[in-house]
Parts: structure tokens; C-alpha cells; sequence
């Protein structure tokens, strides 16, 4: 099924995610109309989020079952803050005389950095799980069934 807005850009359906991604999906209840965005985010994030996945210690990687678990948390926590991002920016106080490209430049490196922050607050957050048994009980029941 297509856009109607956008005839190249197909829907993505629950069926069509990795089985840790609609989990997360499924259990932070994310809009139907955010699953073409966490799956794109998903697929361009890979990379940065497998470096950030190598550089943790196993007792940090052992809190969750695997780094697809890992990849899926990130992605979803990514989506929701790239909508809080696009939603903000028309509401941000910008010079005058930026042209609409330095605008478009601008909103660009927010959301880069907003992504980014993501993995490193994951990464905060996973590690902290490991003397947190609350914490630690969080990231597992995501994917307890």
C-alpha cells in the first residue's frame, strides 16, 4: 500500500518489522503513522549504533538479549525525539536573515545531534541498569513475553 501523498514511499506495516523492533514498537504503543519513520531510523542508525553497541562492557550488553534488542530500544527512543524536534522547530527563535537552505541546514544538524544524544543517553542508561535492578527489570520486561 502507498502514500497518496507520496507514491515511492510505501507503508510500513508491524509484519514488516524485526521481531525486537515491533516489540518496542508494541510495547511503548508507537502511532501507526511513526512506523515509516522508526523503520528508516532503524536502517540509517545501524552502523552508529553497532559502535556504540561494541564499546560497551558485556556486563552492560548482558542486560538486554542482544544488540538487535539494543538497535530496537534506540530507534524508537530516536523517532519519538526526532517528532519532538521537527514538531519544536518552527517555534525556534532564528535570525531573520538565515535563508530558508540555512534553515533547512540548521534543522539538519538538530535532529544529527538529537540522534545521536539518543544512543549516548542509551548507552548511559544501560550501563546504569547494571546496579539498578529497577532499571535492569525496565529494559527486560520491554521484551519479556
Amino acid at each position: 500500500m502507498t502514500d497518496s501523498n507520496n507514491p515511492e514511499q510505501m507503508d510500513t506495516t508491524l509484519d514488516q518489522l524485526s521481531a525486537e523492533l515491533r516489540q518496542v514498537v508494541e510495547f511503548d504503543d508507537v502511532p501507526e503513522s511513526m512506523y515509516n519513520m522508526v523503520a528508516s531510523i532503524h536502517e540509517v542508525t545501524e552502523e552508529s549504533v553497532r559502535e556504540a553497541w561494541d564499546s560497551l562492557p558485556a556486563s552492560a550488553q548482558n542486560i538486554v538479549d542482544s544488540f538487535e534488542q539494543f538497535h530496537a530500544l534506540i530507534s524508537v527512543s530516536q523517532s519519538f525525539a526526532g517528532i519532538n524536534v521537527m514538531e519544536e522547530f518552527p517555534n525556534l527563535n532564528l535570525p531573520e536573515s538565515m535563508s530558508d537552505d540555512e534553515k533547512e541546514q540548521y534543522r539538519a544538524e538538530l535532529l544529527d545531534k538529537v540522534l545521536h544524544d539518543c544512543i549516548k543517553d542509551m548507552v548511559k542508561q544501560i550501563k546504569k541498569a547494571r546496579r539498578d535492578p529497577l532499571l535492569k527489570k525496565d529494559f527486560r520486561d520491554v521484551f519479556a513475553r
